[in-house]
């Protein structure tokens, strides 16, 4: 969730959050002191096994390469599922209470042309006061809470092999991820991955969307989240669960007051379905589309209720 700058007159924040003004602070000069973004640990969920750091028995890059092409395979076809997405957006006060909140239900589904679309079925009025939605928000919301690493975009990120690690009744690979070189105006993931070893799919990230922006007047802070996966219909890992918690620090000056913004997101995926049935799923040249049953003993991570 960024922050976008306080802007005299019209303050504003982006969850992408900008962070509003104190009360009975001034609006003066629109110079605002650089921001220090400060953000909760997001702790691991107890179905996390202990860390097997030794060397695995395939390469670290034949798994890269494996699971980056599994993961085009993905970005293809959750193109072609309708699902229902929610979004909670709270701000917590000093005594860890909700004192503002933004939801919205989205239905994405496809019309009769085929053409993807966004229809909001619920988006009751939002009571959040210190801080607003921005459309980096939904930038966040729509393309990287929901982090995908593919065979196209690999090239930009630096992989370093951790190690093994049963998530529940998944075994996993484990990756740590940083983008090689930043370029504006784009924003990357950064944190630690979870691959499932039989279907080497992303099943669980862990980590934050970068660079803050912290110029003068443009502040856009974003916390850490982590986004849980289950498999649907045998075959994807898709996105059912994020959970981002933080504390945004803005700085002040010149008038403005500095603010601490207790920040908690939350984002559910449910009932997907299949669009078009037609569709042909390629990996390695060869028609997977009704293959990858999932295994009888093979349960997905436990998403936190």
């Amino acid at each position: 969730m960024p922050a976008s700058a306080v802007r005299p007159a019209s303050p504003r924040s982006h969850l992408g959050l900008a962070c509003m003004l104190a009360a009975g602070a001034l609006l003066l000069a629109p110079a605002i002191a650089q921001a220090q973004v400060s953000y909760t640990a997001m702790p691991l969920d107890s179905g996390f096994g202990p860390l097997d750091t030794s060397e695995p028995t395939i390469p670290p890059q034949q798994i890269i390469d494996q699971f980056t092409a599994k993961e085009s395979v993905f970005r293809q076809a959750m193109d072609n599922y309708t699902y229902e997405r929610s979004v909670k957006v709270e701000t917590l006060n000093d005594d860890n209470k909700v004192d503002g909140q933004y939801y919205e239900v989205t239905d994405i589904s496809f019309d009769p042309d085929g053409k993807r679309m966004e229809h909001v079925v619920l988006a009751p009025a939002s009571t959040l006061e210190r801080v607003q939605m921005s459309p980096a928000d939904f930038q966040d919301i729509e393309q990287r809470l929901p982090f995908v690493l593919t065979k196209e975009d690999v090239g930009q990120y630096d992989l370093h092999y951790v190690g093994r690690q049963k998530i529940d009744d998944v075994d996993t690979y484990v990756f740590d991820v940083a983008p090689k070189k930043i370029e504006k105006p784009h924003r990357y993931f950064q944190g630690r991955i979870w691959v499932d070893q039989h279907d080497l799919q992303i099943v669980v990230t862990d980590g934050k969307n970068v660079p803050d922006d912290t110029r003068k007047g443009h502040e856009d802070l974003s916390p850490p989240f982590v986004t849980y996966r289950e498999q649907i219909d045998g075959k994807y890992w898709f996105p059912v669960y994020t959970k981002g918690d933080g504390i945004l620090h803005f700085s002040g000056g010149h008038g403005y007051l500095s603010q601490d913004v207790h920040i908690r997101e939350t984002l559910k995926y449910t009932n997907y379905k299949h669009f078009n049935a037609s569709v042909r799923v390629l990996f390695q040249g060869q028609d997977i589309t009704n293959n990858g049953q999932q295994q009888p003993d093979q349960k997905p991570p436990q998403k936190p209720q």
